[in-house]
């Protein structure tokens, strides 16, 4: 074993973190719950000002569990110079789509600019924001040699995509990384550090496998994610029932696995991570067609739930234009509080440019969040009886149901939440 792979598998090393977002702060965290000492560098002073009050801003580090990390190990700063003292850095930035959706690597080469001033000879640079292959190697590598040092000589190199899922089990803590270094030097250098972090590392042969693996992993999801919303389509056409279908589906033991329609793809990952891959294969001169079809479809997933609860009015004698609609859920997924890129806020903007009068319930986005959208708010003990219809678009668990169901008139269920709790109710109207 090389000398700086048995020193990250052996001692107790500090490990620095460029980007305090919903990667970044659960990685930290978890280094300081497994003994080893970290270092948060954030851009923001405002939020490494709230996160040594204790404060989380993310749904997956309580406020107990950031402060417990406060007092065993974390340290979080502003001051990039503060890496400088640590023995690897991992990258966990924002890496969003540009307005043509084109990858934009701002954040990315801003933390690689930081790695320029802050590498010294032993280090282990990983990045672990979602990008298209051949990101380390064109940004991350350059940057160590205008420190002045040599992969595998003086610093290590690596890609370890993460695969966080905010409001979901299991934690950071437990899902296995996938690591490619660079070399197969910094791969066995990466992979001896990320197993002090994380119970299972799989070692892949390069940073482009590593990041082409997560790439993977979410066009899986948009991909059989569009099959279903196509599905749903045809389904409502035929007058059939798309979730009793899917249910059946998913009796056969082996050969399928279950996706659900929706009002659309939302978050920062599904819509987004394919669209680093079509990126990609333009630039060598490839045709992704898979992925650019289920973009399509999932992209117009909105307009037709927009379109469906439209018809589910005109059923009923009322007209969009006008009507009360209680929009419930704003989130792009249950039970967190992001609204980033969400499908349901889409749905709202489609109905209200039909000239729909939008309120909206989210108790866990909450009102302020709400606010800035534009709507109207409805706290969760408030009076739902001035609708005549509710949109059912982010199945929260803190949504009551039944009541829903028994104070509006009509309930638009876009996720299937009704027939998943049992609760058959004749004035709900499934997607």
């Amino acid at each position: 074993m090389h000398e700086r792979a048995r020193h990250f598998s052996t001692q107790t090393w500090t490990g620095g973190v460029i980007g305090l977002g919903y990667v970044g702060l659960p990685l930290a965290v978890t280094m300081a719950r497994t003994g080893l000492s970290a270092v948060g560098y954030d851009v923001s002073t405002e939020r490494v000002e709230s996160l040594r009050r204790g404060r989380s801003p993310i749904d997956d580090v309580t406020d107990s569990e950031l402060q417990w990390a406060l007092e065993h190990g974390l340290e979080v700063t502003a001051d990039p110079a503060r890496l400088a003292t640590t023995d690897a850095i991992f990258i966990c930035v924002p890496s969003p789509l540009g307005r043509n959706r084109e990858p934009d690597l701002s954040h990315i080469r801003a933390a690689a600019a930081t790695v320029t001033d802050v590498a010294r000879p032993g280090m282990l640079v990983s990045l672990e924001s979602t990008t298209y292959p051949g990101t380390t190697e064109d940004l991350i590598v350059p940057a160590v040699a205008a420190a002045g040092l040599t992969v595998d000589v003086d610093v290590f190199v690596a890609f370890s995509p993460e695969r966080v899922s905010p409001g979901d089990k299991p934690t950071t803590g437990d899902i296995p990384k996938v690591v490619g270094g660079v070399t197969a030097l910094s791969t066995e250098v990466a992979a001896a550090a990320y197993s002090r972090i994380v119970p299972d590392v799989h070692r892949v042969s390069s940073t482009r496998v590593a990041e082409m693996a997560k790439l993977l992993e979410n066009t899986y999801r948009a991909v059989n994610i569009g099959l279903v919303n196509e599905m749903a389509q045809l389904a409502a056409e035929l007058d059939i029932d798309i979730w009793e279908v899917v249910d059946a589906a998913a009796t056969k033991p082996f050969g399928f696995q279950p996706f659900y329609p929706g009002p659309g793809v939302g978050g920062h990952c599904i819509p987004l991570d394919p669209q680093f891959l079509s990126w990609r294969a333009r630039e060598a001169n490839f045709a992704t067609r898979f992925i650019d079809l289920a973009e399509q479809v999932n992209t117009k997933m909105p307009d037709y739930t927009a379109s469906r609860i439209a018809d589910a009015l005109n059923e009923r004698g009322l007209a969009v234009y006008g009507t009360p609609i209680l929009g419930v859920g704003i989130a792009y997924k249950p039970n967190v509080a992001d609204d980033r890129e969400s499908a349901s806020l889409a749905v709202l903007e489609a109905l209200a440019k039909r000239g729909a009068r939008i309120s909206v319930l989210d108790p866990v986005v909450g009102a302020a969040r709400i606010e800035s959208r534009g709507y109207p708010v409805i706290e969760p003990d408030g009076p739902y009886d001035g609708f005549a219809l509710a949109a059912l678009l982010t199945d929260h668990d803190a949504i009551d149901l039944e009541r829903l169901a028994a104070e509006v008139p009509v309930v638009f269920d876009a996720r299937g939440a009704y027939r998943r709790a049992g609760l058959a109710r004749d004035n709900v109207v499934s997607l």
